[in-house]
């Protein structure tokens, strides 16, 4: 009588904890799988000081940024970087004279590699690739006019971030990239110098995976 009541109160308690078992089950998720990813922040592009004879410093500036990966699986990734807006430099010589201005525009397709499961709170990566970045409105602080231009530059880009997962769809994303940015300086049409810029950006953003 008592191995039936014993019997009885354990069905009872595993049919009173079904449905719950049940329900957390059938809402599991994971965030293995998914093949695409964006997202969306902003970031901070500082250039290296003395890029050029003649100036001491460009200073850095902050624009929005959005990038798009295809997950080739859970740890390999293919990324499409860029900036959603032009990145707006003051060209400075010595003694901080400000000498003009210029904008710029960079866009990246990098190999990635995550490290961990794809469910970790925090996931490293790492990342190369090859970017270009497109010069614009090269002016003079006088206003003066002047034919001085910056072509675009082209190179290899290097990348090491983090997300932060958030669920299995959101994320939250902290990376820096290094750019090994060498413009020629014309004026007139004639080279006179080449630009080391080497700018690293520093970014945050939000990201959702599907």
């Amino acid at each position: 009588m008592r191995s039936i009541r014993i019997l009885s109160l354990a069905l009872l308690t595993s049919a009173a904890f079904a449905p719950a078992a049940f329900a957390q089950d059938s809402s599991t998720d994971t965030a293995s799988g998914k093949h695409f990813a964006v997202v969306g922040g902003v970031s901070l592009l500082q250039p290296k000081n003395d890029p050029i004879d003649g100036i001491k410093k460009v200073d850095g500036g902050p624009a929005p940024t959005v990038s798009f990966s295809y997950y080739i699986n859970d740890n390999w990734a293919v990324e499409l970087w860029g900036a959603a807006d032009k990145f707006d430099h003051k060209v400075k010589g010595p003694g901080n004279a400000r000498l003009g201005s210029v904008e710029q525009q960079p866009v990246a397709l990098s190999g990635q590699y995550h490290f961990g499961q794809a469910d970790n709170v925090f996931r490293p990566f790492v990342g190369v690739g090859y970017f270009q970045s497109a010069f614009s409105n090269e002016t003079l602080a006088d206003g003066s006019d002047s034919d001085i231009r910056l072509k675009d530059a082209k190179g290899v880009i290097g990348t090491v971030g983090v997300d932060m997962n958030i669920n299995s769809t959101w994320f939250a994303r902290a990376d820096a990239r290094y750019m090994r940015s060498r413009p020629d300086v014309k004026v007139g049409g004639e080279k006179i110098g080449e630009a080391k810029m080497d700018p690293w950006t520093v970014g945050f953003g939000i990201g959702a995976r599907f």
